[in-house]
């Protein structure tokens, strides 16, 4: 076959600002966003984005640097997600749950030359740059976000400063985009909840995120015309890449500053939304809220799915998929109907592989449900690396995969099937304990808002099932609510699995939600021991 070259006029690179050039040109006059009694067209959102990355440009911003943005979903943050790349530079969306002490760690990480900040977190960036201070060598450059005027100024903190919308003015529309040297540069960085330790910066590239952004049309089964309610926050994998997806589909997004079930049920209600994400959180908002939609809504929620809940959901009027991944491989990996929630084929369109593997020999596990490995990722959707962390890099990667740390099983038919994160998977009398498939079981209860279980030692079989629980606003813990759990779990566990120790209250969590697994294992451990009882129960 006669050799052919790869020349530029066959091919370009792939970045996820192009679809926002794209669509500007086909669906220029469709709406972009919706924020209040604001509205924005595609075409005046490709304005605004390029003016944005003109005075960034013009305020000396260069190709490579890092822009940090605390804000909430507001059009703002979603215009960033464009205009950076925009300007050649790197954006990471900050968590707007962290508290100051976090906030000082990450910013020092980061290095940020711009910094964009919402009117309402001056106060906690004020503090986390008090906190800096010793180690700061030089300020950012400032950018505050107002509505209608209101919110402190930025008079409290160090050099330069700008209001957004005067940034916005002194840009030009006619603005030459920076485009990276390669598609494999960095477009974002975004942090790990740090749920174990220190938050991880994780580094996406422009080519994965394009891939993904359109991945997420067949994952969320996004269809024709779309209409996006921002209930899964931006600096959460930038939107688990729905920032870019949206714009590749030419859909509506719906922002929300504020997440309730009111605003939830007023804005489907109102603009025909077809899709919302999120964790458990927006699942048990829309099953409290007991308000039935007019028409079949899209609902994404990963992490812990309580059969209970999301029966209820269906019944309001939801379609409820379950879906799994992590930060490192851009949010969301697979979607499934929740049915099968905790089953996931091995159809991912743009990720190479996904396997169950012995970590030692990297050998895939049998197909026989059975036998407990890794789950691993190979393919194009994956981070680039953790930022100022070749050593972690390296570990995650460790035989060419990427390293979950999460357990499975491989089913007969191919289907993979969590277990548990390898720390909290609990090894008892001879037998594992999925820590996951026993929460599942105690969210099912009717009087069961959260729960967690961990493993506490014992001298007869190693660990056994600690379960924390706490009960919805309604109900109280009274002096048979443990016997109460106790029996609810037998009745649907093998007695191996049912938790022997009950701790009623409150569950501590970082600051994106997750329950402190290795918090409660010291709790945990540091009870009374309880051999020769059957059962025992703490508040």
């Amino acid at each position: 076959m006669e050799a052919l070259h790869h020349l530029h006029n066959n091919s370009s690179p792939l970045l996820p600002v192009s679809f926002l050039e794209r669509a500007a040109l086909v669906y220029g006059d469709k709406v972009s966003i919706i924020y209040g009694t604001v509205s924005f067209t595609w075409r005046e959102t490709h304005q605004r984005c390029l003016r944005l990355a003109s005075g960034l440009t013009q305020l000396g911003i260069s190709p490579g640097d890092t822009v940090a943005a605390m804000a909430p979903n507001i059009p703002a943050l979603y215009d960033l997600h464009f205009a950076v790349p925009m300007a050649g530079a790197v954006l990471s969306a900050l968590n707007t749950k962290l508290d100051a002490a976090s906030l000082a760690v990450i910013l020092e990480k980061l290095e940020a030359k711009f910094m964009f900040i919402d009117y309402e977190y001056v106060d906690v960036i004020v503090k986390a740059l008090e906190i800096m201070s010793q180690n700061m060598t030089k300020h950012p450059f400032f950018v505050l976000i107002q509505e209608h005027g209101q919110g402190p100024d930025l008079v409290s903190v160090g050099g330069n400063k700008i209001k957004y919308d005067d940034l916005i003015a002194m840009g030009e529309t006619d603005f030459e985009i920076v485009k990276p040297k390669d598609e494999g540069d960095p477009i974002s960085v975004n942090f790990t909840s740090g749920s174990t330790g220190e938050p991880k910066g994780v580094l996406y590239s422009h080519k994965a995120a394009y891939l993904k952004s359109l991945a997420s049309v067949r994952l969320y089964d996004m269809g024709v015309a779309p209409v996006f309610l921002w209930t899964v926050d931006m600096f959460r994998c930038n939107g688990w890449c729905c920032t870019w997806t949206m714009a590749a589909v030419g859909g509506t997004n719906i922002c929300l500053r504020n997440v309730s079930a009111k605003f939830i049920f007023d804005s489907i209600v109102l603009h025909n939304v077809t899709h919302l994400c999120g964790g458990p959180a927006i699942l048990n908002l829309i099953a409290d809220a007991s308000l039935t939609v007019p028409f079949k809504v899209r609902l994404i929620v990963a992490g812990v799915l309580p059969m209970s809940r999301v029966m209820k959901v269906e019944g309001l009027g939801y379609t409820v998929s379950h879906a799994y991944g992590m930060t490192e491989v851009l949010g969301p990996a697979i979607v499934k109907p929740w049915r099968s929630s905790n089953e996931h084929k091995k159809d991912n369109i743009v990720v190479e592989n996904v396997d169950v593997k012995e970590p030692e020999t990297m050998a895939s596990v049998r197909h026989d449900g059975k036998t407990i490995g890794e789950v691993m990722f190979k393919g194009n959707t994956l981070m680039l690396g953790y930022l100022k962390d070749p050593k972690a890099t390296e570990e995650a990667f460790k035989d060419g995969w990427y390293r979950t740390k999460d357990l499975g099983v491989i089913h007969p038919n191919g289907v993979i099937q969590l277990k548990d994160r390898a720390k909290d998977i609990i090894f008892t009398g001879g037998e594992i304990v999925s820590t996951l498939e026993v929460e599942a079981v105690l969210l099912s209860h009717p009087k069961v808002s959260e729960a967690a279980v961990v493993g506490k030692r014992d001298d007869y079989s190693k660990e056994t099932p600690c379960a924390f629980v706490k009960f919805k606003e309604e109900y109280y813990y009274g002096a048979m609510s443990c016997q109460e759990i106790v029996e609810f779990c037998e009745e649907r566990l093998p007695d191996f699995m049912v938790p022997r120790t009950v701790v009623f209250g409150e569950l501590p969590v970082n600051s994106t939600g997750k329950v402190q697994k290795f918090t409660l294992r010291v709790k945990a451990n540091g009870m009374h021991s309880n051999i020769g009882q059957k059962n025992g129960c703490h508040t």
